[in-house]
C-alpha cells in the first residue's frame, strides 16, 4: 500500500493506494505546529481507524507548499511508518515538461494536478483547483505544462470580507437561493459564489482564445470546486481525487523499488 500526502496552506490531505484503487483519505489541519512524535501518532491512528496498519504501507510521496511542516512530517513518516518519502519537487519525475519562464516556481500541487489531469483527461488540457487559491494551468497535448492563473480561493476572499469589514460576519459558503439577495448573508454568499462562476468562465474563455486551443478539455478538483463545477458548462469534469492520484502517478514514476527503509 502507498500513503500520498498533499500538503496545502490550509489542509493537509491524506490518501491510502492499493494498487490504483483509494481505499481511505484524511483531512487534517496545516497550521497546527505539531512535532514528528505528534504526526506519527495522529497519522498512525487515522490509519488504524480505516483498518490499516503503518508497518502494512510500502511507500511515501508528499507535495508540500508549506514548508516549515516538512521536517517534522518526513521525520514522522520514517519513524512511524518506516517509508522513506519522495517529496515531489524538482529533480522529480513527472512526465510533464515545464516551459514557463520559471520553472522552479511551479508550486510542487500544481504540478501533481497538471501530471493527473495529463495522465487521466490527456491534452490539451486546463486544470482549476479550487483551494486556498483558485489555480488555472495549461497542459498542451504534448505534455507540456505552459502556462498558470492564480487568484484568490473563493475562501480567502469570504475572509477579506469579514476581517476587514466591521459589520459583515463570517459565512457559510455555499450558493443562495437567488442572486438577487436581500440580506447580507446571502448577498455575501451570491457575490463569492456567483462572482467566482464569473471569473472561472471568463478565465476559461481567455486561456482558449490567446492559446488557440478550442479543444481544450477542462478538469477541476479542490474542496470548494464541486460547488463552482455543479453551476458552469465551462468545467467538464470535476475530480475530487486529482490530487491524491497525481501523487500515486509520481511515485510510480521514481520508485524503482519498495521505499521502506
Amino acid at each position: 500500500m502507498l500513503l500520498v500526502i498533499d500538503v496545502g496552506n490550509t489542509n493537509m490531505t491524506l490518501g491510502v493506494y492499493q494498487g490504483e484503487e483509494l481505499l481511505a483519505t484524511f483531512r487534517m489541519m496545516t497550521k497546527t505546529p505539531r512535532t514528528s512524535d505528534e504526526y506519527g501518532v495522529m497519522i498512525t491512528q487515522l490509519l488504524k481507524n480505516k483498518g490499516i496498519e503503518a508497518m502494512e504501507l510500502e511507500g511515501s510521496i508528499v507535495a508540500s507548499v508549506v514548508p516549515d511542516v516538512m521536517h517534522s512530517l518526513t521525520g514522522a513518516l520514517i519513524r512511524y511508518t518506516e517509508t522513506r518519502p519522495i517529496i515531489v519537487g524538482p529533480g522529480t519525475k513527472t512526465g510533464i515538461r515545464v516551459i514557463t519562464e520559471d520553472p522552479r516556481a511551479i508550486g510542487a500541487d500544481r504540478m501533481v494536478d497538471a501530471v493527473a489531469a495529463y495522465e487521466k483527461y490527456g491534452g490539451p488540457v486546463l486544470v482549476l483547483d479550487f483551494g486556498t487559491a483558485t489555480t488555472y494551468d495549461l497542459i498542451t497535448e504534448a505534455g507540456e505544462f505552459a502556462a498558470g492563473i492564480t487568484a484568490p480561493g473563493i475562501r480567502i476572499s469570504s475572509e477579506a470580507l469579514w476581517t476587514k469589514a466591521a459589520k459583515l460576519p463570517n459565512i457559510e459558503i455555499k450558493k443562495p437561493k437567488s442572486i438577487l439577495a436581500q440580506e447580507t448573508i446571502s448577498s455575501m454568499q451570491a457575490g463569492l459564489v456567483y462572482g467566482q462562476i464569473g471569473q472561472t468562465e471568463y478565465i476559461i474563455q481567455k486561456v482558449k482564445e490567446e492559446s488557440g486551443i478550442r479543444n481544450l478539455k477542462v478538469v477541476a478538483t479542490g474542496g470548494l470546486g464541486r460547488l463552482i463545477a455543479d453551476e458552469t458548462d465551462a468545467i467538464d469534469v470535476y475530480d475530487s481525487s486529482l490530487t491524491l492520484d497525481g501523487l500515486r502517478i509520481i511515485y510510480e514514476k521514481n520508485a524503482k523499488k519498495s521505499s521502506r527503509r
